[in-house]
Parts: structure tokens; C-alpha cells; sequence
């Protein structure tokens, strides 16, 4: 029986843990090939293991998406190996807060650069190679709609104390998604994005060391909730947990598929019922 996504390449950053993974494993479970990309040889090349144990196709892309080349690499690598791109998902990112009076310059751009500027040049890379592939469907006589689907957060909705630097990035990629909307309507690309409120992962898990880190692009990035506050948090959700990185995949997974295919513009809210933080 043929799958929702047979066939299609699905280019996902950040993929190698958490919610990336899920999304990987997700798309590649419904017939997709994918590039996997994390910071780590290791996480990544688990998950390209686990989608071939089922069966799919998936290659590594790693570094950082913050690097200037990683853009190119990242759509070479998809265009080397499976000759096309369907699907990019500009998942890859952490938080670093700070209330604003203690908010370096660095934590700053930082944010900027994981969440906005990452996503931008990987979709100014690809837009050749979807123009290319629009342009011949044409010619063909076939209609082949392309995805979009960027990340943001509640936090750039709705705004979050102590994330300055996360909340106005996230924003930001909700504003891109809109504009490019409208410019790749022409190439039967559709570009939308995920909001999400609070999804436990590795990074937003209870911990009960208040010095927990992880080393992230060679920075010590504080990690871990109070389980105090996770548990007054996770009471706010009108669900009343926070979601998992399984669900966290399937609202992306909603924008990639056939039935998705006259949605573009949009932000869809995942997050158990909260509206606001």
C-alpha cells in the first residue's frame, strides 16, 4: 500500500534528537528519504540507522546551521543523493535566556542566528532547486505541491520573560513564513509553521541539578526545568501536561501531506491548549 509521502525528500535540521528526530522518523515512516543533520556524528547517524531499519532512505548532513556553508551543504547533500527536494523543515534550535538588563550581545544574535538567520539562507539555497523542479513539472504537465514548514513557539506569539533573544526570532520566522507564502505560491510551494508550547525534550526535562548544562556549538547552555515549576507549568495546559516529541512531529507531519496541500501561510498552535504564557 503506498504511503503519504513516497518518494518525496524531506530535509530536516536539528534532527538527530528530540522533536528532530520524531519528525524525521515520522516522515521517513510515511515513505519519505531524508536528510538528517545534528551538531553530532553519533545522534544523526542513529536516527539515518533507525530509518533504514524501517525500511526508508536517509543520508547525515552534520555541523552547525549557523555555519555560512552549512546552507549549500545541507541542499547539496539532497540534491547529491536523491536528486530533488520536497519537504525542508528549519527545526534546529535552543534557547539561552536572560532578562534583558543581563542579556549579552552574544546570547543575542545568538538566538538570531539559530532560529532566523539559519532558516533563511537554507531556504534562499534551496529556492533554485525548487524553481528547477517547478519549472520542469510544468513543462510535464504534472502538479506537485513542495513544503515549507518553519518552527517558531508560543514564546514568539505571544512573547516569554527572560527570552528576549528567542521570543523576537521565533516571531521572525513566523513573518518569513507569510512573505514566502506569497513568493513561492508560483512554484506550488506551500510554506507554513509550527508553534509549539512546552514539548519535553532533553532540553525542558525535570532536573533536580539547578546547574545542569549542555554543551552546545561550544557553549555551556543551562538545561532542565525545576520540577516545581515544571509541575505548576504543565497545570496551566488545559491538557494538563506538556506534549511529546511524537506529537510535537505530527503538527509538522499535518503540512506535509496531500490533504495540506491548499494551506499556506498559516501558523498552527501546538501546544496542548495554551494560548498564552
Amino acid at each position: 500500500m503506498s504511503k503519504k509521502l513516497d518518494g518525496k525528500v524531506a530535509l530536516v535540521t536539528g534532527s538527530g534528537r528530540g522533536i528532530g528526530r520524531a519528525i524525521a522518523l515520522k516522515l521517513a515512516s510515511e515513505g519519505a528519504r531524508v536528510v538528517v543533520n545534528d551538531l553530532d556524528a553519533d545522534p544523526a547517524m542513529e536516527v539515518v540507522e533507525a530509518v533504514k531499519a524501517m525500511g526508508g532512505e536517509a543520508v547525515a548532513c552534520l555541523g552547525s546551521v549557523t555555519a555560512p556553508d552549512f546552507a549549500e551543504r545541507f541542499v547539496g547533500t539532497a540534491v547529491q543523493h536523491f536528486k530533488a527536494v520536497d519537504i525542508v523543515v528549519n527545526n534546529a534550535g535552543y534557547t539561552w535566556d536572560n532578562v534583558i538588563q543581563k542579556m549579552t550581545d552574544e546570547q543575542w544574535y545568538a538566538m538570531l542566528d539559530v532560529h532566523l538567520t539559519a532558516p533563511f539562507r537554507i531556504l534562499r539555497a534551496v529556492q533554485p532547486v525548487i524553481r528547477a523542479q517547478a519549472k520542469a513539472d510544468a513543462e510535464a504537465g504534472r502538479r506537485v505541491v513542495r513544503k515549507v514548514v518553519n518552527i517558531s513557539s508560543v514564546a514568539g506569539l505571544f512573547g516569554n520573560a527572560g527570552q528576549a533573544n528567542y521570543s523576537t526570532a521565533k516571531a521572525g520566522i513566523t513573518g518569513m513564513t507569510m512573505t514566502l507564502a506569497k513568493e513561492w505560491g508560483r512554484m506550488n510551494t506551500t510554506v507554513n509553521c509550527v508553534a509549539y508550547g512546552f514539548i519535553k525534550t532533553r532540553l525542558t526535562e525535570a532536573s533536580a541539578d539547578a546547574n545542569a548544562t549542555a554543551n552546545i556549538e561550544g557553549r555551556e547552555i543551562k538545561v532542565g526545568v525545576n520540577p516545581d515549576l515544571l509541575a505548576m507549568m504543565e497545570r496551566s495546559i488545559p491538557l494538563g501536561r506538556g506534549g511529546t516529541p511524537d506529537e510535537a512531529a505530527g503538527a509538522v507531519y499535518l503540512f506535509c501531506i496531500p490533504e495540506s496541500d491548499y494551506v499556506s501561510g498559516q501558523t498552527l498552535i501546538c501546544s496542548g491548549g495554551l494560548t498564552g504564557i
